[in-house]
């Protein structure tokens, strides 16, 4: 079931991945046609009660400090034959030649995000996942499309680049799969949260704007956040970043 929604959620879109993609920002100035007052922001503290053990989250009174070693905390075929997380991979992936390295991940993310002339997500980590695995855009290098690389994903959707960086460009189907589809997936850099495909009542998020989110409710933040959501077809999880970024190294 899961490689099945896999296939029909997103190796479906890749038809359209290429022309959606040449529309996606493709440096700041092209990003900036999302506008918003800038505020005094909401205090998202909240949602890192729902970060697992592998990140260590530090707080003061503006900024919020992620670290962890971005290893995923399920099988893959890319842990290696002899560890005990390595799976064989499933019919039709076509494995990349790296495998998982741990690495020394380091995000500071606004504690209270406001809304900003939007801007241009960077090649790299882009955010972080609850599980502390990295968020990467809706490019490949180079910042071309996904497109073929997409096949190269395990079953819940991740693979590592060149320096052994496991990361998610779409959906991350172990979390979604295991704490359900309008789940909180993870932050961005700047400090906005992401969800999984669902809103809470079970609907298809609507109104998303071009860095692809919008505001309401969310069960962590109940007087209402500014929010992306993955979607099966680019930009994936974020078109641009919707507030003012933090760092990452």
């Amino acid at each position: 079931m899961r490689n099945t929604r896999r296939v029909s959620g997103i190796a479906a879109g890749l038809a359209a991945a290429a022309l959606a993609a040449c529309s996606s920002p493709s440096s700041p100035s092209a990003a900036a046609s999302t506008t918003g007052s800038s505020s005094a922001g909401t205090d998202a503290s909240a949602l890192y009660s729902k970060f697992q053990s592998a990140v260590t989250v530090t707080m003061d009174a503006t900024t919020v400090t992620l670290r962890a070693n971005g290893t995923p905390d399920h099988p893959s075929p890319y842990w290696g034959v002899g560890n005990a997380n390595y799976e064989t991979p499933h019919a039709g992936m076509q494995v990349n030649p790296n495998l998982i390295v741990a690495q020394t991940l380091t995000l500071r993310v606004p504690r209270s995000p406001a809304s900003a002339t939007s801007s241009d997500t960077p090649l790299g980590a882009i955010g972080l996942a609850v599980n502390g695995v990295a968020i990467f855009n809706q490019y490949a290098a180079g910042r071309s499309p996904l497109g073929q690389e997409i096949l190269s994903f395990d079953r819940y959707n991740g693979h590592p680049q060149n320096t052994g960086m496991y990361h998610y460009h779409v959906e991350p189907l172990w979390l979604t799969s295991n704490r359900g589809a309008s789940s909180l997936i993870g932050v961005l850099l700047d400090g906005f949260p992401v969800y999984g495909p669902r809103e809470t009542d079970g609907s298809t998020p609507s109104g998303l704007d071009t860095c692809n989110g919008h505001t309401h409710a969310t069960p962590e933040v109940p007087a209402g956040i500014y929010h992306y959501h993955v979607v099966a077809t680019t930009p994936y999880i974020s078109g641009c970043y919707r507030g003012t970024p933090g760092s990452a190294g």
